[in-house]
C-alpha cells in the first residue's frame, strides 16, 4: 500500500493529477512480468496490434526485473504524455473521467490477453521469500519485513531528492509556479514525465512484490488504490514520510482484523458480518476523516477558477420527444424477438442508473462514483421486502427511498469536498458499500445471490420470463419504459424549475451562490437525494429482471462505467442519460452491432469504452449530444446568415 501510496503523491507532486488508474498501471506491468517470467513473451496493451512479440526463452529473474522496470517506464510515459499532460488545464471532471476510461482500458485488456483461469494460467513464483520469521513474540512471513523495508528506503530517498537534488527543487518549482518555471529554462513536462515514469515503477514493483500477500486479480489488483489514497491523503498528497507511515499503518490494521476474524481464541467479529468488508472500512473512515477535517465549506477562488463543466442546455420540445421515443420502444416491446427485447430492456434499466449521473454530475458538479452501489442496496432490499409479502410497486418505492437515505447520509460528509476528492470518498464508500453490505450473506445472500418473487402490478403478471420466444416478456419492458419515462420527464421538470437553477448555480459558483441566498450544503444533499432514488429504480427493476441477483452485478466498476458512458453519451442533459443507456453493454446499440457485424461486441465494450472516454475528455468534454447541438446550432445560424449577391458574370449584367 505504501509503495502505491508513494507512487500517487509523485504524479500529484509533479502534475496535479491523482491517478485512479495508479493500481491498474501496476497490475498491467505485473502480468506482464509474470508472463515473460515464464514464457519469455511480451504482451502488448494496444488495440490493433499483435496480442505478444517473444522475445526470450524462460528468461532468469534479473532479467525478468529489468524487463518489468522497462515495461513500467514506457507505460508512464505514454500514459503522461497521450492522456494527462494534454489535460493539464482541465477541470477535475475531466481528468478524473479520464483516469477511469484508462482503467476500464486497462482491466479489460489484461483480461483479454493474459490467462486468468483454467489450465492455461501463468505459474506465479514470488521474487520474495515467504519463510516466517519470529518477531516480538509475533510470526510474520520474511516477504512483509523486507517490502517494509523496501518502501522505507524508496521513501528516504525520494524525500532526500526532493529536498536536496537540483531535479527535486526544480519539480517543486514548476508545480508551484509553471510559468515561472518555464520562464526559468525549467521543462514542467520534461519533469512530470520523468515523475510518472518513477511512479509507474513504484506501481508495477508494488504489485510484483505483494502478489503472494494479496494476490493478482483483474478485479480487485485495481482497487488497491484506494487503501493507497488513503495514505497518500493523510501525507497531504505531499509528504513522502507521513504517506509511507500512513501506509504501513493502514496494511498492519487490515492484517489485525483479518487475525482477528480467522483465530477463535480472538474472534470477536460475528459470522454474518464479511472480514473484507471490514477490512475495506479502515480506509473509507481515513478517506472521509481526512477530506471532511481538511475541506471547506465553500471553494477557494482558485478552485472556482479552474472548474469548467460542459453546459446543461435546457430541454425543448419536450413532448414531441416524449411521445416519439415512448411510441418507438413501444413498438420495438412488442415486434421485438426475444434477444432485442432483453437488450432494450437492459438499456431502460441502464439509463435510470446514468440519469441519476446526470442529476449528480452534470446538473450539480458533483462527482459520485457510488451510484450502483445505491442500487444494488435497492435491489436486494426489494427482493428482501417481497418475500414478506410487500407488493412490488410499494416495494419499488421503499427500496428506493433506502437508497435515497443511505446516498443522503454518504452525501453529507462529501458536501465539504468537491472534484477530484468526492471522486475518491465516494469511490471509497463504494467498495465499503460492497464489501460490507452487499457481501452479507443475510442481505445479499453472498455469492450464491438472492432471487425475486414474480411480480404483479394491480394483479396483472410483470414478470420478466417466460419459456421459449416469450421470454424477456414485454410486460416487465413497459414498467421499466413506464418508469424511464416518468423519472426522465421528473428530472427535466427539476431542470427547469427553482430547484434545477439552484443545482446549476452551485455548480457554476458555489461562493456566488451561497451568495445569493442558497444553501448550497442543502442543495447538493438535494441532488445526493434526487440521484440516489433514481439508482434505486435501477437497482429494483434489475432484481426483478434477473432469474438470480448476485453481488457481483455491482461491482465497482460498474459505476465506472456508468460514470464513463454518461460522459461520452453527454453528462450535462436527459438525453445523454438516454443515449447512455443505449450504449450499455448486452444493450440495444451492443445487440445491433452483434447483429451487424456477426461477431461478439461484448468482448471489446470496456476496452472500447475507455478508449472513447479518455478522447472524450481531451477533444469533446460535451459528448456525444453535446457535438450534435452543437452541430445543429451551427446549421442554423449558417442557414439564417443572408446569402450574398451573386458576382455579375457579363458586362451586361453590371451595366444593369
Amino acid at each position: 500500500m505504501a509503495s502505491l501510496a508513494l507512487g500517487l503523491v509523485l504524479t500529484h507532486r509533479s502534475s496535479g493529477v491523482v491517478n485512479f488508474a495508479h493500481a491498474a498501471m501496476g497490475m498491467y506491468v505485473a502480468f506482464a512480468f509474470f508472463e515473460f517470467r515464464e514464457t519469455g513473451d511480451l504482451v502488448l496493451p494496444f488495440l490493433g496490434l499483435p496480442d505478444r512479440v517473444h522475445l526470450l526463452a524462460r528468461p532468469i529473474l534479473a532479467v525478468a526485473l529489468v524487463f518489468a522496470v522497462i515495461v513500467a517506464v514506457v507505460l508512464g510515459l505514454v500514459v503522461y504524455l497521450l492522456v494527462f499532460r494534454p489535460l493539464r488545464q482541465a477541470p477535475a471532471l475531466a481528468r478524473v473521467v479520464a483516469s477511469l476510461g484508462l482503467l476500464l482500458y486497462i482491466g479489460e485488456i489484461v483480461r483479454l490477453r493474459f490467462p486468468l483461469s483454467g489450465a492455461s494460467v501463468v505459474t506465479r513464483r514470488p521474487v520474495l521469500g515467504d519463510e516466517p520469521v519470529d518477531l516480538f513474540g509475533t510470526t510474520v512471513t520474511q516477504n512483509r519485513l523486507l517490502l517494509a523495508a523496501i518502501v522505507v528506503v524508496i521513501a528516504a530517498l525520494l524525500g532526500a531528492a526532493f529536498r536536496f537534488t537540483r531535479f527535486g527543487l526544480a519539480t517543486r518549482a514548476a508545480a508551484g509556479n509553471e510559468k515561472g518555471a518555464l520562464l526559468l529554462g525549467i521543462s514542467p513536462d520534461r519533469l512530470a514525465s520523468v515523475c510518472w515514469a518513477v511512479a509507474s515503477v513504484l506501481a508495477g514493483m508494488a504489485v510484483i512484490l505483494i502478489e503472494p500477500i494479496s494476490g493478482l486479480s483483474a478485479t480487485t489488483t485495481p482497487l488497491l488504490v484506494i487503501p493507497a489514497l488513503a495514505a497518500a491523503l493523510l501525507g497531504g498528497l505531499e509528504s513522502f514520510a507521513i504517506t509511507t507511515a500512513a501506509g504501513l499503518a493502514i496494511g498492519m490494521v487490515q492484517s489485525l482484523i483479518l487475525g482477528w476474524s480467522v483465530r477463535p481464541d480472538t474472534r470477536w467479529i460475528p459470522d454474518w458480518l464479511p472480514t473484507t468488508g471490514l477490512q475495506q472500512v479502515v480506509p473509507v473512515v481515513i478517506i472521509i476523516a481526512v477530506l471532511v477535517v481538511r475541506g471547506d465549506a465553500l471553494p477557494d477562488r482558485a478552485a472556482i477558477a479552474g472548474r469548467r463543466l460542459p453546459p446543461s442546455p435546457e430541454p425543448h420540445h419536450v413532448t414531441a420527444w416524449t411521445v416519439a421515443l415512448v411510441g418507438v420502444a413501444s413498438v420495438g416491446l412488442v415486434t421485438f424477438g426475444s434477444g432485442y427485447r432483453h437488450a432494450l430492456i437492459i438499456s431502460m434499466v441502464f439509463a435510470l442508473l446514468t440519469l441519476s449521473v446526470v442529476v449528480l454530475t452534470g446538473f450539480s458538479g458533483q462527482i459520485s462514483l457510488a451510484q450502483l452501489a445505491f442500487a444494488g442496496v435497492a435491489g436486494f432490499a426489494a427482493i428482501r421486502l417481497t418475500e414478506h409479502h410487500v407488493p412490488f410497486p410499494v416495494a419499488l418505492i421503499l427500496a428506493a427511498t433506502l437508497a435515497t437515505v443511505i446516498g443522503v447520509i454518504v452525501g453529507y460528509p462529501a458536501t465539504r469536498v468537491r472534484g477530484m476528492s468526492l471522486a475518491i470518498a465516494t469511490l471509497a464508500m463504494a467498495v465499503a458499500i460492497e464489501e460490507l453490505v452487499l457481501g452479507s450473506e443475510r442481505f445479499s445472500g453472498g455469492h450464491a445471490g438472492a432471487s425475486a418473487p414474480r411480480p404483479y402490478l394491480f394483479g396483472i403478471d410483470v414478470g420478466v420470463g417466460a419459456t421459449g420466444t416469450g421470454n424477456f416478456r414485454a410486460a416487465f419492458g413497459f414498467v421499466c419504459l413506464g418508469v424511464l419515462a416518468l423519472a426522465s420527464l421528473g428530472v427535466i421538470n427539476l431542470r427547469r424549475n427553482r430547484t434545477g437553477l439552484r443545482w446549476l448555480a452551485v455548480r457554476a459558483n458555489e461562493r456566488a451562490a451561497a451568495a445569493a441566498g442558497i444553501d448550497v450544503t442543502r442543495a447538493k444533499l438535494g441532488a445526493f437525494a434526487v440521484s440516489s432514488f433514481l439508482a434505486g429504480l435501477c437497482g429494483v427493476l434489475m432484481a426483478f429482471s434477473v432469474t438470480t441477483l448476485s453481488p457481483t452485478s455491482f461491482l465497482v466498476i460498474g459505476s465506472l462505467v456508468a460514470v464513463a458512458l454518461t460522459y461520452l453519451a453527454g453528462v450535462s442533459s436527459v438525453s445523454g442519460a438516454l443515449v447512455a443507456g443505449a450504449l450499455a453493454q448486452a444493450g440495444i446499440y451492443t445487440a445491433f452491432t452483434n447483429d451487424l457485424t456477426g461477431g461478439d461486441a461484448n468482448t471489446y465494450v470496456f476496452a472500447i469504452s475507455g478508449l472513447a472516454l479518455i478522447i472524450t475528455a481531451i477533444t469533446a468534454p460535451e459528448g456525444i449530444t453535446g457535438m450534435v447541438r452543437s452541430l445543429g446550432a451551427r446549421s442554423a445560424r449558417l442557414a439564417r446568415r443572408p446569402s450574398a449577391p451573386s458576382a455579375p458574370s457579363t458586362p451586361a449584367e453590371v451595366v444593369a
